[in-house]
């Protein structure tokens, strides 16, 4: 018994570290590829492949010379016309892989591109003077306040945006609330900030931007209607009329390096130069009617 043992030992490859990780590679392609293909068209092509490919082997141990001809006659062909019909397959394989955060660089990526497609709606909204409030969680959830909206979790892109903060639309009232990238919510309910200074002075948009980052550690992003100027808040401190520029530095700072919260006697300090700068807009825009 134990000379047998020993002869299938003998007879079996020996594992090795690195064919371990091949195989795992390989298990790891074929996953993804077979997820790809779940619910598509594409799924029963790969079931027709592999059933004349039974058919090939069922013909060469049966004896079935003709058909056993035919389908190796077709045989060298077949990697060209896989690549031709599962092209499509291929494409969306190679983009999931690139979008998984390999040592974090991947995530690194698609919050740069959220960042960019976030900066260009709003700029565009700045221009064409719509108003509009964006939320973007953080650490701290802002899931009572995404149940008061109308749920959407929908890829966050520049046209959405712009659709939902278009004047009439059902939906440019109230916040949108991004979580990890993705519109979770529209038409959202913020609370309100009660620092007399900015009550005073701001409307009731930049006011829900600066009173949900009282509570939270989210950053709210303001267009305003009447002058198209761009605001960042964040911890309760808000920053009017930002460049572009400014303001995809202040998302970055914020989501990408997690800005901590500012220590009390800088929170004093910051809230005395909002008013001090709120009251100098005021000034100029009372100035300028």
């Amino acid at each position: 018994m134990r000379a047998i043992y020993d002869h299938i030992a003998q007879s079996m490859p020996h594992l090795t570290i690195t064919s371990i990780v091949d195989i795992l590679l390989v298990a790891f392609l074929v996953y993804q590829f077979l997820m790809i293909l779940r619910g598509r068209r594409a799924a029963h092509i790969l079931l027709g492949v592999l059933i004349l490919t039974a058919m090939y082997s069922a013909a060469s141990v049966l004896g079935l010379d003709l058909i056993r001809t035919i389908l190796s006659s077709v045989a060298p062909y077949a990697p060209f016309a896989l690549i031709v019909m599962f092209q499509s397959e291929i494409r969306r394989l190679l983009a999931r892989i690139g979008r998984r955060r390999w040592l974090s660089i991947g995530g690194r990526l698609q919050k740069r591109e959220f960042t960019e497609e976030l900066v260009l709606a709003l700029v565009q909204m700045s221009q064409q003077k719509i108003g509009a409030l964006v939320v973007i969680e953080r650490d701290i959830g802002l899931r009572t306040f995404i149940e008061s909206g109308v749920m959407m979790d929908a890829l966050l892109s520049r046209d959405l945006l712009l659709t939902i903060f278009r004047s009439g639309s059902a939906l440019h009232d109230g916040a949108v609330i991004i979580r990890g990238q993705r519109a979770a919510a529209a038409a959202c309910f913020l609370p309100l900030t009660v620092r007399p200074g900015v009550a005073r002075s701001l409307g009731t948009r930049h006011r829900a931007a600066i009173g949900v980052t009282e509570e939270t550690d989210c950053l709210s992003l303001v267009v305003s209607e009447e002058t198209g100027r761009m605001s960042v808040v964040a911890f309760g401190d808000i920053e009017i009329n930002v460049t572009p520029e400014r303001l995809e530095e202040r998302i970055a700072e914020h989501i990408i390096h997690k800005r901590t919260a500012p220590t009390f006697r800088q929170q004093q300090a910051r809230e005395r130069e909002d008013e001090i700068a709120i009251e100098r807009e005021s000034t100029r825009d009372a100035a300028a009617d």
